[in-house]
């Protein structure tokens, strides 16, 4: 199997074995004034032998990076961080900290919220027992410092030419890295080719509101789909070219979705988030119970914002109504 791809501006797509359903994870090197390093795969032995391996058929050892660059939390993009130097200098949004640092506090209030959250969505017991396995993945996580804060606007050192861009939604320290010069995009999980990112609900990092994070990814799409972007180099699956189009049809797909669970609601009544979850993945949600939530939930979200349904949460369940 072929997991080196090198490509003639500079960088190299290193794909590394994971865990996971969703399958390997791309890791980017990019040759600049200073060697960096653009995700960091996940914590496990055989993705770092693979990863030293694809970087010596480049010339380098990973001793040669000078440092790394995070577009988001997630464990099978942050993982092997654990492998490197402690010395090297990581680059990301400040959202990333209390993840990568395993911080109990956040990690207490994490646990809270999602207890609360399922059950505000329906979850009977046997649910949220299943619910309760959401941390497994953070086995695979790294237990690192994040040594410098990105935030929209910012130019990282040592890459001339990229801007950094927040593209919250898929998770709330999501960022990705422009280059307009070359209209080139390092988008991590942001658009992948052959399967949807999905926008996962998480606890609010400010405040106390929930993040409606398929608001936000929407958000994110229409961002980038405005850029002058001819490849996009992406955290899963081959690269992007002319993302124009695949942003429309990802956007639209959401919208048909939308106007499904209205029909529900119309056709069956008030419903909770659960009782409608089931009616759109009768099989998944037993397997994909958080997944095919969020989903939901997010599709639920968007019908309120457009003023479609009303939310009745002085209900434990919440119940949902369309107008």
């Amino acid at each position: 199997m072929n997991r080196l791809t090198s490509y003639s501006n500079g960088i190299h797509c290193i794909s590394l074995p994971t865990p996971f359903a969703v399958g390997d994870v791309n890791v980017h090197i990019v040759e600049s004034e200073k060697l960096t390093l653009i995700d960091a795969g996940v914590k496990t032995e055989e993705a770092w032998q693979v990863f030293k391996n694809e970087l010596q058929h480049i010339g380098y050892s990973y001793t040669d990076i000078e440092q790394v660059v995070i577009t988001h939390h997630h464990p099978d993009h942050v993982g092997m961080l654990d492998f490197l130097s402690t010395d090297i200098p990581i680059f990301g949004h400040r959202f990333n900290r209390p993840w990568i640092t395993n911080d109990e506090v956040f990690f207490k209030h994490h646990d809270q919220f999602y207890l609360d959250l399922f059950v505000n969505l329906g979850l009977d017991e046997a649910l949220l027992e299943k619910a309760a396995h959401l941390k497994d993945p953070l086995a695979f996580n790294c237990h690192r410092e994040l040594t410098h804060e990105l935030q929209e606007g910012d130019k990282i050192p040592g890459l001339p030419g990229w801007e950094v861009l927040e593209t919250p939604g898929h998770a709330q320290s999501h960022i990705a890295l422009y280059h307009k010069e070359n209209s080139l995009l390092l988008g991590g999980d942001l658009l992948i080719g052959h399967i949807s990112s999905n926008p996962l609900f998480e606890p609010p990092m400010k405040g106390n509101e929930r993040p409606k994070t398929l608001l936000q990814y929407n958000s994110s799409l229409r961002k980038i789909s405005d850029l002058d972007l001819d490849v996009i180099y992406t955290g899963h699956g081959s690269i992007i070219n002319h993302a124009t189009e695949l942003i429309k049809e990802r956007l639209h797909k959401q919208e048909k979705r939308a106007e499904l669970v209205l029909e529900l609601l119309k056709k069956n009544g008030p419903q909770t988030c659960l009782q409608l979850c089931q009616s759109l993945f009768p099989q998944v949600y037993k397997r994909e119970v958080a997944l095919t939530l969020s989903e939901t939930l997010g599709q639920l979200d968007y019908l309120e914002e457009d003023n479609y349904i009303q939310v009745d949460r002085t209900k434990v369940p919440w119940l949902f109504y369309s107008i």
